[in-house]
Order: C-alpha cells, then sequence, then structure tokens
C-alpha cells in the first residue's frame, strides 16, 4: 500500500525552461491526501520557492529540500516542524564554495536551511534565483560571512560540467555526493535525496516500501532506488535506467516504471488503487 508519494521537480513535474506547476496537480494532492498518501516534493530547490511552486496545497504536503538536506514535515511555513537537517563540515564547505568562485565561467550558491548565499553573483543570475527560481536570496561579500549551518553547495556551470568536474570531483565528489541536478547545475550535499526520503519516513512513520517515487535525473538514482515503487521519466538517461534495474533487482525489487506523465500516474493510483 502507497503511503507517501515523493517527487522530483524540475525535468520530472516540471519540464525544464517552465516556471509553474500543472494546475491539475493541485487537485490531484488534495484527491491522494483525503486517500490517506501524503504528497511531498523531491527537490534541490530550497523550502520557500517549492512552498511557492505548490502553494495551493503547501500547507498539508511534506517538503524533502536541498536534494534530502532539508526535511519539512505539514503545516505552514512558519509553523511546519523541521524534521531533520543534515549540514556540510563548514571548514571543508568553505573551500568547497572558494574552489568553485575560482573556475571560470561558474557561480557558487551556498545554501542554508531556508536562505541561499550568492558571492559576486551578476545580476541576471541573481534574478534567476529569485524570479526564475523563486528562491530566498542573500548576497554576502564572502563565504566565510555566512553564520547558519551550511547544507548544501551548489555550482551553476551553463558552459558545461566537463572542466568542474575534473577539478571538483576527485577531492568532494564521492564526499559531498557531487550530482548533476539539473540544466548548468551541479550539486554538492552530504545528505542525499536517498537518506533524505529514508529519514523523512522514519519522521512520519512510514516504511520505503509504502513509498512511490518520480525522478529523471542522476540525482534521484538514492531515492529511486530504496523505494517499494519507481517512477523514472522516459526522457531520463538510459545508463540511469539499466544501473537502476541492475541495483533494484539486486535487492529484489521491480525495475523502474516508465513515465511519460507524473500527473496521469497519479491519477492512475487514485483509480486503481495504492
Amino acid at each position: 500500500m502507497i503511503r507517501l508519494i515523493a517527487s522530483d521537480i524540475d525535468g520530472t513535474l516540471l519540464p525544464y525552461g517552465e516556471t509553474a506547476m500543472p494546475q491539475r496537480l493541485f487537485p490531484l494532492i488534495h484527491r491522494l491526501r483525503d486517500r490517506g498518501i501524503l504528497f511531498a516534493p523531491a527537490s534541490g530547490r530550497q523550502y520557500h520557492s517549492l512552498r511557492t511552486l505548490f502553494a495551493p496545497v503547501a500547507d498539508e504536503a511534506c517538503f524533502l529540500c536541498e536534494n534530502g538536506a532539508v526535511l519539512y514535515g505539514p503545516g505552514t511555513e512558519e509553523g511546519a516542524p523541521l524534521l531533520s537537517k543534515t549540514p556540510l563540515p563548514r571548514q571543508e564547505a568553505l573551500e568547497l564554495a572558494h574552489t568553485i568562485l575560482g573556475l571560470s565561467g561558474c557561480d557558487v550558491v551556498i545554501e542554508g536551511q531556508t536562505v541561499n548565499y550568492v558571492c559576486g553573483g551578476s545580476p541576471a543570475f541573481l534574478r534567476q534565483l529569485t524570479k526564475g527560481h523563486g528562491n530566498l536570496v542573500q548576497t554576502v561579500d564572502q563565504p566565510e560571512d555566512i553564520s547558519e549551518d551550511i547544507v548544501k553547495i551548489a555550482a551553476f556551470c551553463p558552459t558545461g560540467f566537463d572542466e568542474p568536474v575534473k577539478i571538483l570531483g576527485p577531492r568532494w565528489g564521492e564526499r559531498f555526493h557531487m550530482a548533476v541536478a539539473g540544466l548548468g547545475w551541479l550539486d554538492f550535499t552530504l545528505a542525499t535525496k536517498g537518506s533524505g526520503l529514508s529519514e523523512l519516513c522514519a519522521g512520519l512513520g512510514l516504511s520505503l516500501s509504502e513509498t512511490a517515487v518520480f525522478g529523471d535525473n542522476w540525482n534521484d538514482q538514492s531515492m529511486l532506488h530504496a523505494v517499494g515503487r519507481a517512477y523514472l521519466m522516459e526522457a531520463a538517461d538510459p545508463a540511469l535506467r539499466q544501473a537502476l534495474t541492475r541495483s533494484r533487482a539486486d535487492e529484489g525489487r521491480d525495475a523502474p516504471r516508465v513515465c511519460e506523465n507524473v500527473c496521469d500516474e497519479l491519477e492512475a493510483i487514485l483509480q486503481c488503487g495504492p
């Protein structure tokens, strides 16, 4: 029986380049809740950005933010319970941020629990974060000016990942779960969406076997591997589908299902039963 549905946003629920969620999604989330099934956006985005995207249902949803580093239960933006936060080791996070700042053509976003911090970003980049992604953003002169815990470092690499990965990967790739997280974005967290989903289920008193997940990218791999029912978007990297099929088979789980449209699959779950 499915009791929780988690879904990636960019490339899964929201086609790349679009900024508004499909309106048919919100009545589906209401109907799922009426059936006792919780819905959780699962994204590298921050809490405020996700709540803005899901405004009609925000108070009744759970939120897996910052690739699993920040988790909230249902409730208002000010009153929802913080279920978990996984900060990066501060000194290593600052070193990583400075390294990204030194890369040609890359911007760095240093992420706290609810705020994105930007050092030296262009006006266009700041507009992309605030207007395009709906993030709460604060500019700082240097990473050391951030006083709160750092939960994620994101490198924005619009000209490609090859050179940044060569430089960043050997030191931080495995340590901080480096993952491509969308067009131009390379994320670094101590948490993963898989570990975050596990902690979210624990906080809600649910089992991963009672969870369905939708995703499309490599930063979704850990949560797609772990759950009872996995949906991988039709346009996903074939290598990701092969890797998930193998890893899930090793654990005795079904291969990921092909998904063309998340809303259609949610409707099917409601029609056919969990």
